[in-house]
C-alpha cells in the first residue's frame, strides 16, 4: 500500500476571471437578456441585480473584485 502524501491544489477548483465572465455571459444570454448591456451596468454601478441569479451567475459575478476586473479589461483591450 502506498503512502505517499497527496497534494491538493485548491487553485485547480477556482475558475479563472474569464471563465466566470463566460459563465455570467452564457447565463445571461439563457434569460435572454443583453449580456453586454447587463454586465457594464454592474461594472458602473456594482448592482448585483443586474446579473441574473440564474446557473448561480450572480454569486460568481460578486466573487470578482470590480476594480480587479475592469484593470483586466484595460490592459487586455490596450495589449499592456
Amino acid at each position: 500500500m502506498d503512502r505517499a502524501t497527496i497534494m491538493f491544489d485548491s487553485t485547480k477548483l477556482q475558475k479563472t476571471n474569464r471563465e466566470i465572465i463566460e459563465a455570467v455571459y452564457n447565463a445571461l444570454e439563457e434569460k435572454d437578456y443583453n449580456p453586454i448591456d447587463q454586465l457594464v451596468g454592474y461594472i458602473i454601478s456594482g448592482d448585483p441585480s443586474y446579473i441574473t441569479s440564474h446557473n448561480n451567475a450572480r454569486t460568481m459575478m460578486k466573487s470578482i473584485d470590480r476594480d480587479d476586473l475592469l484593470e483586466e479589461l484595460l490592459k487586455y483591450y490596450l495589449q499592456k
